[in-house]
């Protein structure tokens, strides 16, 4: 690391006059979160000081300001500028690189001076052949998008009959079906738009940044406007982002470039890197590049990419790679090509033809289909009765009483357009009211996983507590000062101002309490060497000079810092007391230690901090357990300072140290119980909390996971529902299926209520379209039958068309959140909607049949059988969604608006004999009431015909009510959500202690052989 803070060479035009404070990150990679401010202190007095200088004025003049907000950069407003509307077909990226480019980028491309970089014609030039940089479009064209509602098996089915209806010149059929498509594609097209909209505005705030220089300046872009040969600067806590080979140290520009030039002319470094190839940092065995000496420029976070948890060293000419983390020091490099020809791109494109449709689409899958299966059947029955009767194909072509107006109908009927863009676009709008609450959903499909999540594994800083750190009075051993303890622990801490780790801010401004620490920090000390925190050491480190003589700056773990000093067993125990003392008191305690002129080191004492939990934590977490989703704490604290924060949060104190799960001597099903019972774990590690996931998924259950670093982003991946908490990084928030923008666990658990009522939405609808369907496939093919009669084909599209029009309004209904997770039980679902379906059909039975008594049963004065069932049949159809929503909450005013209007147009239908078609057939036995001509029936027939059907609604809504109160009918189709099978976790834990070992015999066969792999062998994994 450099030993000076090259304030002044920054020209990034957002940066102003202030340094940002970083948002929470964790150590394993921190993204840089642009949007909040909550830090902020002048840095006009700080440009041209050296690093201790400034790190003395920056203590002084640090102020909170948590009001203060940055202006947005010019580059990144222009970034978010949109395509004019009537360039639809320009709606994604720009052109992207052709095919036959493969991403090679010329090599005078490369040859960019750091000084001037590229302008910005060459910008527009190198975007145009290849595309932003960006591995996939956020955008959609819409056109396409568009053209997607008229595709799938049930629209298919819907455009046959119009194409049947066009056959048999039927114009009005045909023109009211085509209606019918035309409105579910505009209104799903629609809202899906504006849904996308409101997810893509805030989408741009978490938008990855970037230094480049063009032009002669540094400016702060989006990623995405990166092109191959721009100079990028990368540094600590940042993402890298895009494949760039580094060029040299920031602080050496001048040096270190012509260096760099004149090792690329002399074809020093490798065109091909693998990243898998520096996992084990022998630089010896890299023949293609034998570049690596002096000290590191940088230091990347690979785990994502490579799986090694500590970070790699990288050395002039090499790459890093998109999407790693920068965990250490500030370099120049140069992009080498767009981020889809990237390591990450070229690996995410071998994958990019298996689409994952989803559970979600398999359920609407299914749903559709065994709907088909059953249209076909009740073809074949009326088809079956047709016979018998003797019917025409098509003839009389001015009657529906005919085979294929009888398939027509059914067609119609049977296939419920309606339901793919209803679910699409509940879930949508559904999208969107989560972004209003500050959670951008990445895909669709995540809300139904959110929905039905039954654990959640929560990380502690900053979720549970409110990630405001504070030094409480420290720990010192006897004979040492704490000023000077004070200053090693402020000198074993980033100096980088613009991302400071939270330990390493509140260690630095606690200096404010102690001026004489201040005064030992301005004695002239420069930084030679500074290593951040890694998990195996757990230590922090620095060398550092004064005066002449050479200092080692320790802090980190009291164990780990205690077994480098050299103290008397006295001294070590009262130290050891004291950081249990702490850790029982809930605070996290940091060891400080140094060594001077390698001499011995010497332990100085302890820094006590605490992070209190947030005020709404504890009540969060009882409301989660209510909604059947309990809480595992995950963190990598001790095991003392977790369980004293779970007793705070009301959690369980069932709480064990990660090392259990691999080297306690755990496997099979006792491994699982632990994983399934606890908590939460301490001192955990990434590569735990992918266990942790994957063990709870292999009982059944469906995990949310909570991460916030580069190291996060496997678990995030494996997770039913990865969640990336407020100021994570880039890699996790790409990992993650939902990013909220706001703080604390509250968020996540209204997150899950959310996704509960959206889900509750989409079964409500579901129900309701099986049951419609079944009425009238029931009621239409009995009186086909039966009596040789059926609803005219003109009638029967518009009511398709009515309870389309009703229902669009269901993905803005209120709904009720489920107090357990939630699951689509097919079988409960199917079971219910058969009867209703039959009801429906026995309700409409009815009103035929009293038609048939001498008096006109129903009708009162006069009327039309055709419009009296229509109406009966479109009010009691569309009151059933009332039914099927529950009556937890009221119906929205949207819903109850858009049903009360297609319930007077039907009435207007009816009043008026529209499309009546006259008197109807004659059928066996006759009616006896008089029908009229031309269709009208009269208003008293209306009214009671409006009674009659609110009855058999309040009839249906309490058979409705009875089934759900049925204990075996409410369990149906639910999974068993602690999936134990002892016999199979054994047996693949007993395989996990195998290896296949190859060996000769004693006959001089080579063989292969199971053996028990070595324990080496088994801690690697």
């Amino acid at each position: 690391m450099t030993g000076r803070l090259h304030f002044g060479e920054d020209n990034h035009p957002n940066h102003q006059d202030d340094i940002e404070g970083q948002p929470r990150a964790s150590t394993a990679g921190r993204g840089m979160s642009v949007g909040r401010s909550k830090s902020i202190v002048s840095l006009t007095a700080l440009e041209g000081m050296d690093e201790y200088t400034a790190l003395s004025n920056y203590i002084q003049r640090y102020r909170d300001n948590k009001g203060a907000s940055s202006s947005p950069d010019a580059d990144a407003a222009d970034a978010n500028k949109k395509s004019p509307w009537w360039k639809f077909w320009r709606a994604g990226t720009a052109p992207t690189a052709q095919p036959q480019d493969l991403g090679t980028v010329p090599n005078e491309w490369l040859d960019t001076d750091i000084r001037h970089g590229i302008s910005i014609t060459e910008v527009d030039t190198r975007r145009k052949r290849y595309g932003f940089n960006e591995l996939s479009s956020e955008k959609t064209n819409w056109l396409k998008q568009f053209l997607s509602y008229f595709t799938g098996p049930i629209l298919y089915v819907m455009e046959i009959a119009a194409l049947l209806a066009a056959g048999l010149q039927d114009w009005v059929d045909f023109g009211v079906i085509c209606g019918i498509l035309m409105l579910n594609a505009l209104v799903g097209w629609y809202q899906e738009k504006q849904a996308a909209d409101v997810v893509a505005s805030l989408k741009g705030d978490i938008a990855m940044k970037a230094t480049v220089v063009r032009e002669g300046a540094e400016h702060l872009i989006l990623a995405r406007e990166i092109v191959p040969g721009d100079i990028v600067v990368i540094e600590e806590g940042q993402t890298v982002p895009c494949d760039a080979r580094l060029i040299c140290d920031y602080s050496d520009a001048e040096e270190g470039f012509a260096t760099y030039t004149k090792l690329k002319e002399e074809e020093g470094f490798s065109d091909e890197s693998d990243p898998d190839d520096e996992k084990d940092g022998d630089a010896s065995d890299d023949e293609e590049n034998p570049i690596q000496g002096g000290h590191a420029i940088i230091a990347c976070d690979q785990s994502a990419i490579t799986g090694e948890s500590l970070a790699v060293d990288k050395y002039m000419g090499e790459v890093a790679y998109y999407t790693t983390g920068c965990k250490r020091g500030k370099a120049y490099g140069i992009c080498l090509t767009s981020a889809r020809y990237s390591f990450v791109g070229r690996t995410a494109s071998l994958v990019e033809g298996a689409k994952d449709q989803g559970h979600f689409k398999a359920i609407m899958n299914s749903i559709g289909t065994a709907l088909l299966v059953l249209v076909m059947f009740w073809i074949l029955a009326a088809w079956i009765g047709g016979f018998f009767r003797h019917l025409k194909i098509a003839t009389p072509s001015n009657s529906s009483v005919n085979l294929l107006h009888y398939a027509l109908i059914l067609l119609i009927v049977g296939v419920p357009v309606g339901l793919p863009v209803v679910t699409t676009t509940t879930l949508a709008v559904g999208a969107a009211y989560l972004a209003k609450q500050k959670a951008i959903v990445q895909k669709l499909t995540a809300i139904e996983s959110l929905a039905g999540v039954d654990v959640l594994c929560s990380d502690k800083t900053g979720t549970l507590t409110a990630n405001q750190l504070s030094i409480r009075e420290p720990f010192v051993v006897e004979g040492q000062d704490v000023n000077w303890m004070m200053a090693v622990a402020a000198l074993a801490s980033s100096h980088n101002l613009k991302s400071l780790d939270p330990i390493d801010k509140v260690t630095i401004l606690t200096i404010k309490r102690y001026p004489k620490a201040r005064e030992i920090l301005e004695q002239g000390w420069k930084t030679e060497k500074f290593t951040p925190f890694d998990p195996v050491s757990k230590r922090i480190t620095t060398i550092c000079h004064m005066g002449g003589d050479k200092y080692v700056c320790v802090k980190g773990a009291p164990k780990a810092v205690l077994n480098i000093s050299n103290c008397d067993e006295e001294t070590a125990k009262l130290f050891r007391d004291k950081a249990s003392d702490f850790a029982r008191r809930g605070f996290r305690s940091l060891g400080v230690a140094y060594q001077k002129n390698d001499g011995p080191w010497i332990l100085l004492g302890l820094l006590s901090m605490f992070d209190p939990p947030r005020e709404d934590t504890a009540q969060t977490i009882v409301e989660a357990q209510q909604l059947g989703v309990p809480v595992k704490m995950l963190t990598g604290d001790a095991i003392a300072i977790a369980k004293e924060t779970c007793k705070m949060l009301a959690l369980g104190t069932k709480v064990y140290n990660s090392q259990k799960l691999i080297h306690g001597g755990l496997s099979g099903t006792t491994q699982h119980d632990l994983v399934e019972r606890a908590d939460g774990f301490a001192e955990v590690f990434p590569e735990h909390k992918y266990q942790v996931v994957e063990m709870l998924q292999q009982r059944g259950h469906l995990t949310a996971m909570t991460g916030d670093g580069v190291n996060d982003a496997p678990s995030l991946k494996k997770a039913d529902c990865g969640i990336a908490v407020e100021g994570s990084s880039e890699a996790a928030q790409a990992a993650a299926d939902i990013v909220f923008l706001a703080p604390g666990l509250s968020t996540i658990v209204l997150a899950i209520k959310t996704a509960r009522q959206i889900f509750q939405r989409m079964k409500a609808y579901i129900q309701y379209r099986i049951a419609l369907c079944l009425h009238l496939e029931i009621y239409l093919v009995t009186s086909m039958i039966i009596i040789n009669e059926t609803i005219r084909v003109e009638l029967i599209v518009f009511i398709a068309l009515f309870a389309d029009l009703a229902t669009v309004a269901v993905a803005y209904d209120n709904a009720y959140s489920e107090a357990r997770p939630v699951e689509w039980q097919l079988p409960k679902i199917w079971i219910i909607s058969v009867v209703l379906g039959i009801l429906l059909a026995l309700g409409t039975w009815v009103v035929r049949g009293t038609m048939y008594l001498p008096n006109g049963g129903i009708v009162q004065n006069f009327g039309s059988v055709q419009e009296i069932l229509f109406l009966e049949v479109a009010l009691t159809e569309n009151w059933l969604i009332f039914v099927t929503r529950g009556g937890k909450t009221w119906p929205s005013f949207q819903l109850i608006g858009a049903i009360l209007g297609v319930d007077a147009l039907a009435t207007i239908f009816a009043l008026f004999g529209w499309l009546s078609g006259g008197v109807s057939d004659a059928t066996n036995p006759a009616s006896h009431f008089k029908q009229r001509q031309d269709g009208w029936v009269d208003i008293v027939t209306v009214v009671v015909i409006w009674a009659y059907s609110i009855g058999v609604t309040i009839i249906i809504a309490i058979v409705y009510y009875l089934m759900n109160q049925i204990t075996w009918l409410d369990q149906l189709g639910r999974k068993d959500r602690s999936n134990k099978d002892p016999a199979i976790e054994n047996m693949i834990a007993a395989l996990s202690k195998l290896a296949l070992e190859h060996g000769t015999d004693k006959h001089g066969t080579q063989r292969y052989v199971l053996a028990t792999r070595a324990a080496e062998e088994e801690d690697d994994e």
